[in-house]
């Protein structure tokens, strides 16, 4: 690991609620995301240099987003910049500000794309930066305080003081400031006080279709458009209508958000098998906040092997534009 004074953290600024401003101090909610820039965020982190210890801190504004309009776009030029600073030796970790909505998607993004050994942190905030007590300094520096530990590796989150692997987190509240869980799983860690303590080693397990991943940054700057993967959601009551338009409308993908273990009501699960049959990518997922699919003898339709409905659609477009430049798709 390099020393102070010889290593750099690297700060990537999106935009987000962390970077929101409101007309009044005291709104929390009716604010504008994505308008302060990472330079001067940082700035409102007063404690911050006593962290670094003498590491040198880069900034980089890559978007100026709200997360609910997150875009292809905007992951290629972040994957860009992420792989760009990870081959200097002399950076020890990448922290990510962003915003809350999207966030578990792109750290799943990251993480198949990079698999970096170095850390990679995002972090965010459910206040703006304007708000009377604005969380999202304290997140910025608990996330600095995690890619600078010698314990920290791939892509991580970090949001009210909890580290959530970017395969487990998940946004599970639209208010608090804790608004992120790991569900079942658990979190990695905590950060107290400037020290992170680890409850638990994040299991790189690959997922058997991303296996190429490791020459994904290749692939994705290549002029191929991005495939297009939806997510249709079962309910009692639901109908294969909306799989029957899609397929028609030349979706190359699709995501059923399934009820329980992966379960689909009769006439969801047929027109989701008529698009497999027509050459549709079909994957399972549950729509229930904990928990994952378990596969059992005679499934017709694979499942996700346990990512989220958003993130087996992260996985299943990274998969389907693989195969576009390999000439399989």
């Amino acid at each position: 690991m390099a020393q102070p004074g010889s290593s750099k953290i690297v700060v990537l600024g999106l935009g987000g609620t962390i970077a929101g401003t409101a007309a009044r101090a005291g709104d929390n909610i009716g604010y504008s995301a994505a308008q302060v820039g990472v330079e001067q965020l940082l700035e409102a982190v007063q404690t911050l240099p006593v962290v670094l210890a003498g590491r040198a801190l880069v900034t980089e504004q890559v978007a100026q987003v709200d997360s609910k309009d997150m875009s292809f776009a905007v992951w290629q030029d972040l994957a860009l910049r992420c792989a760009h600073w990870l081959s200097d030796a002399a950076v020890q970790g990448i922290v990510i500000t962003h915003g809350t909505d999207t966030l578990e998607e792109t750290a799943w993004f990251l993480q198949t794309v990079l698999q970096p050994d170095k850390p990679v942190v995002l972090t965010c905030a459910m206040r703006p930066a304007t708000a009377l007590t604005p969380d999202g300094p304290q997140n910025i520096l608990d996330a600095i305080a995690v890619a600078l530990d010698p314990g920290a590796q791939g892509v991580v989150a970090v949001c009210a003081g909890v580290v959530h692997s970017a395969r487990d987190v998940q946004k599970d509240h639209p208010y608090r400031l804790d608004a992120f869980t790991s569900g079942d799983a658990g979190p990695l860690g905590y950060v107290e006080e400037n020290t992170v303590r680890w409850v638990k080693n994040d299991r790189k397990e690959a997922i058997p279709s991303m296996k190429w991943s490791l020459d994904a940054i290749k692939n994705i700057v290549s002029t191929t458009p991005w495939p297009r993967v939806e997510i249709v959601m079962n309910y009692a009551g639901a109908s294969g209508a909306m799989v029957d338009l899609l397929v028609r409308d030349g979706v190359q993908g699709l995501v059923a958000a399934c009820t329980g273990n992966g379960s689909l009501h009769q006439d969801l699960e047929t027109a989701l098998m008529r698009a497999q049959a027509a050459g549709v990518k079909v994957l399972r997922a549950t729509r229930c906040a904990q928990g994952r699919v378990l596969p059992k003898v005679g499934d017709t339709l694979p499942d996700s092997n346990g990512l989220s409905p958003v993130k087996a659609r992260v996985a299943l477009v990274l998969a389907l534009r693989a195969g576009q430049s390999a000439g399989t798709a």
